[in-house]
């Protein structure tokens, strides 16, 4: 608790944290825990009407925030510069990337590309700690593109916040407007309700889906810890819900089975990863092996090796360069796309590009 006393209104994002208030995951397996129902996706892809396929993406979008109910209590493992992930399920039949492309601000961006739809982002996180609560400000835009419609869906995640972070239970609240856009086709507003600690309204979701005139075409309401539902009260369609939770979830950080999936090293794998895949994390991994104290002190040794190596290229003169990401302007934002370069180098063993030791 000492740790906490002096951070009252900071960005903890810059702060190196103690392991204990980790999980062993990477924020980078996180943003690819956004396609845990991407079924959703595949769904939409195979509707005529595209008021239903918005009723879908809004779904999906809603759906990313599930796995924060169980998880209120740690924080993924902050990426470090040039770490990577990937994630081919075939059973899902999409194949995802994910890679660590700048560290002051701290950006990761992740493509992922399936038959039914496209999905990327790049992810910016601003905090603030309150002493007793922690408010967490996403920042970018999350694209869904669906080609058999050339529908391209646009969205921004809305403000979340811890509870109880020095004592007590810790829980989590979402709050905000969520607006998906697409195109002009069609949109659709989300209401996250701001709750407190003895709210009956807690985790509750409404909102509308709107034609291109601004006309109400569709209501969703739910909680996005449980259940959405698009319709009226009376008789309402139920779009998605919660997949069982592992009987021991509990016991292993809060994980669902496809977060446990995430850090699986699969027979084959190893030698296809590249060094930088977060697998391959040496602290991460002492973490989900019980090893706490070993975990520590390889989660120090890991960081002043990414101080040293950014020292290095300060003293050379030299900017990073992403290995499968670069950086686009669009409009007035700028954003991180991918090279669609990485499955190429993957069949080659990524001859010809460098990747760096980052553990």
């Amino acid at each position: 608790m000492k740790f906490f006393l002096h951070l009252s209104g900071k960005d903890l994002s810059k702060i190196s944290m103690p392991v204990t208030l980790n999980e062993p995951l990477s924020a980078l397996q996180r943003l690819c825990e956004q396609l845990e129902y991407s079924e959703l996706l595949n769904e939409a892809n195979g509707l005529s009407d595209p008021h239903e396929r918005m009723v879908r993406v809004a779904t999906f979008a809603v759906s990313f925030y599930a796995l924060s109910y169980y998880r209120a209590g740690r924080k993924p493992f902050n990426p470090i510069l040039g770490e990577t992930y990937e994630c081919v399920r075939e059973d899902r039949g999409f194949r995802f990337i994910a890679e660590q492309v700048s560290h002051h601000p701290p950006i990761a961006a992740c493509h992922c590309e399936a038959p039914d739809f496209c999905f990327w982002l790049d992810a910016r996180i601003k905090n603030k700690f309150w002493g007793k609560s922690m408010e967490v400000f996403p920042i970018g835009t999350i694209n869904v593109t669906l080609p058999k419609h050339g529908d391209h869906y646009q969205w921004s995640n809305v403000t979340s916040c811890i509870h109880n972070v020095l004592g007590g239970q810790r829980w989590v609240d979402q709050y905000g407007e969520m607006v998906i856009t697409n195109q002009g086709k069609c949109s659709c507003k989300l209401n996250f309700i701001k709750a407190g600690y003895w709210s009956s309204r807690k985790y509750e979701v409404h909102g509308a889906v709107y034609n291109s005139e601004g006309a109400k075409v569709k209501s969703l309401f739910g909680t996005w810890n449980e259940a959405m539902f698009c319709g009226e009260l009376e008789n309402p369609l139920c779009v998605w819900r919660i997949a069982p939770m592992p009987g021991d979830h509990e016991r292993y950080y809060g994980f669902s089975q496809f977060a446990i999936e995430l850090n699986e090293m699969e027979d084959g794998l190893e030698e296809k990863l590249p060094c930088t895949d977060c697998r391959f994390r040496t602290d991460q991994r002492l973490l989900e092996e019980g090893k706490v104290q070993e975990a520590e002190a390889e989660k120090h040794r890991v960081e002043q090796l990414q101080r040293a190596a950014r020292a290095e290229r300060e003293r050379l003169g030299r900017e990073w360069e992403p290995n499968f990401f670069r950086k686009e302007r669009q409009g007035k934002q700028e954003c991180w796309v991918t090279k669609g370069n990485y499955w190429t180098l993957r069949e080659n063993g990524f001859s010809g590009i460098h990747l760096p030791k980052l553990w």
